[in-house]
């Protein structure tokens, strides 16, 4: 299961993180959002010791949010080394995902 994580633990969870996060920003309400995050399931139990994954409820959690430039969800921000270096908004395939966490992977 992801880990719900928070403005107040962001920074310690994500910016000071050893491997690459994927940052899940979702809303209970979103469809999409709910579709998307059975995806990161799946695909969590292949990357669970290369990658950490998290998601942030963008309506409880609004400083990170708007830090991030969160306008649409659902939206996965890639982080290696406390920096951005992929966003993807809405839906993406398996492939899509595997694909840009095995290029953060890999460097």
């Amino acid at each position: 299961m992801l880990q719900e994580i928070n403005d107040d633990n962001f920074e310690k969870l994500v910016n000071k993180s050893d491997k690459p996060v994927l940052v899940d920003f979702w809303a209970p309400w979103c469809a999409p959002c709910r579709s998307l995050s059975i995806l990161l399931e799946e695909i969590f139990s292949e990357y669970q010791n290369k990658a950490f994954f998290f998601k942030l409820n963008v309506d409880n959690n609004p400083k990170n949010s708007s830090k991030h430039g969160i306008r649409s969800i659902p939206t996965m921000i890639f982080f290696k080394n406390g920096e951005k270096k992929d966003v993807h908004i809405g839906i993406a395939s398996k492939e899509e995902i595997r694909k840009k966490l095995d290029a953060l992977i890999i460097q």
